[in-house]
């Protein structure tokens, strides 16, 4: 028997929204705010002259802490993925009350950089996320992390150039382009950038993937550091057969730390199985 699994992805997707699609009543309201619940919500977006909505899982634990407020981790897929692929992949930490997820759907699934199928403002889709949480109870708006991988990746680099919402960011397989300068207004953030050695997807020496002039990814961490104005040279240290990067004494307090996974290629779990602990560590030291 063959196993359509694109309908199982979409019958999960139906059903986990079905089932926790909020619809927030006035009752429902304490101090005047959203009661924090594992749902998912509708932010509508005008893409090319359409009104669309798009969703956003927000992942918490089952028992909330009401005497808590709970940093916030974005969470952007690749290319061609979706959203709900993140619930299982970080429900360690938000059943532990750790944080809570925000796990936006991209437009096409996918994030507009510039040569995507999709022309939706991604920047401005994440600015209406974050403008929806703030109505919600128990969310520490001042302790905000992204995590993004392949296309994901890119688009968080971007939101981290274009915006100031974010302590801290961890781009995964994916370093800055050639059409992403970061601007004389960026503010500093800390940043955790992870490449893998092998990866035939977005080469780490950089060169053209999908449409995008990748820079050479110690380049790419270089070039954040130096515009944060950190401690030159790095110190460089070797972990488990990966080679890490490290500058420290930047603007604001912020690091930049840089991952080479030796064996890694476009897909790093089965190379690097603590990535995710390792990123929420570096996350809340800041």
């Amino acid at each position: 028997m063959k196993i359509n699994l694109n309908l199982i992805t979409i019958l999960s997707i139906l059903f986990f929204s079905c089932d926790n699609s909020t619809n927030i009543s006035d009752e429902e309201l304490v101090n005047g705010k959203k009661i924090l619940t594992t749902s998912t919500i509708y932010i509508n977006q005008i893409i090319e002259g359409i009104n669309r909505q798009r969703s956003v899982i927000i992942q918490t634990p089952t028992n909330i802490n009401l005497s808590k407020d709970y940093p916030i981790v974005f969470a952007l897929h690749g290319g061609g993925g979706r959203n709900i692929q993140w619930v299982n992949e970080l429900k360690n930490f938000t059943d532990n009350g750790e944080f809570i997820g925000i796990y936006p759907q991209g437009y096409l699934n996918s994030w507009n950089l510039g040569t995507e199928a999709s022309k939706a403002d991604d920047v401005a889709f994440i600015n209406l996320i974050i403008k929806e949480l703030e109505n919600y109870n128990n969310l520490n708006m001042n302790k905000i992390y992204a995590i993004g991988t392949s296309n994901g990746s890119a688009m968080v680099n971007k939101l981290a150039i274009h915006t100031s919402h974010f302590k801290a960011i961890a781009p995964v397989v994916s370093q800055l382009m050639e059409s992403m300068p970061i601007q004389d207004n960026t503010k500093p953030v800390s940043i955790f950038q992870i490449n893998g050695a092998k990866d035939s997807t977005i080469p780490i020496d950089g060169g053209i993937a999908f449409g995008h002039n990748f820079l050479d990814a110690l380049k790419s961490a270089e070039l954040w550091a130096s515009n944060f104005e950190c401690n030159f040279p790095s110190e460089v240290s070797s972990s488990n057969g990966n080679t890490q990067y490290l500058f420290t004494g930047c603007n604001d307090d912020k690091e930049i730390k840089y991952i080479r996974v030796e064996d890694g290629e476009h897909y790093l779990r089965p190379t690097y199985p603590n990535m995710f602990s390792d990123i929420w560590n570096f996350f809340k030291r800041f």
